[in-house]
């Protein structure tokens, strides 16, 4: 991705937390120059990947194929003595138009929430104990307190306040009902590793590289320099 991509990314999902008054974690402000002053105090951040994420999965077409968070908590499941929140708390933003690539997760488990604009729709399939896409058995669903099954490949429609549970190795993508506005997700989950938790299908990357066609607005979360001793 180009950093002016990125960039503008994070301006557009700034814009949608504040016109929903979503208050964010001071860090989430900070500029590169002043990460470069941050010490050890701030360890629990770039340890866990605290913090923004933009990612086109490496296909570098971010508009159709893409997707902006932020990492609000989290723990660590490699250094759990340290970190041993067993929690971790994001928001999504998608646009009309993009997609966030079929997956699934080993460990964890997560709700998704709509918190605000339009309507998302999530695609659902079980995976097979080779890991491949089970494409025939019913998709058991909870949504809100609501349990029920659905044929494979069902997409789910979850409009505002709208929530549903997806359960580790449970096939989900994303996508933004045309026509209802970009979307801001919540999402509620074990502990998050964006590393080693991803199996994609069929395979693509999680983190983008970069072009730096100008300057960092913000740093990602995979991007902050070591503490300033």
């Amino acid at each position: 991705m180009k950093r002016s991509e990125i960039n503008r990314a994070l301006r557009e999902m700034e814009a949608m937390i504040l016109e929903y008054r979503i208050a964010l974690p001071p860090f989430c402000q900070f500029t590169p120059e002043e990460w470069e002053s941050k010490g050890h105090e701030y360890d629990e951040i770039r340890d866990n990947m605290l913090g923004w994420d933009i990612t086109d999965y490496g296909l570098g077409d971010f508009d159709r194929v893409g997707f902006s968070l932020i990492t609000l908590r989290n723990g660590n499941l490699s250094k759990r003595d340290r970190y041993p929140k067993p929690y971790a708390e994001k928001l999504l933003y998608l646009k009309e138009g993009q997609y966030s690539p079929n997956h699934f997760h080993w460990y964890k488990m997560e709700d998704i929430i709509n918190r605000g604009g339009g309507n998302v729709l999530i695609r659902v399939f079980n995976s097979m104990p080779d890991e491949e896409i089970d494409r025939e058995g019913d998709v058991l669903v909870n949504l809100d307190g609501r349990s029920f099954t659905v044929p494979a490949g069902t997409q789910l429609r979850l409009c505002p306040g709208e929530s549903i549970c997806v359960h580790q190795r449970m096939y989900h993508d994303f996508e933004v009902e045309a026509g209802t506005g970009p979307v801001l997700l919540g999402e509620v989950s074990q502990c998050n590793d964006d590393n080693t938790d991803n199996r994609f299908n069929p395979p693509v990357g999680r983190f983008p590289a970069i072009e730096e066609d100008e300057p960092p607005y913000r740093l990602l979360c995979n991007e902050y320099p070591k503490a300033n001793e």
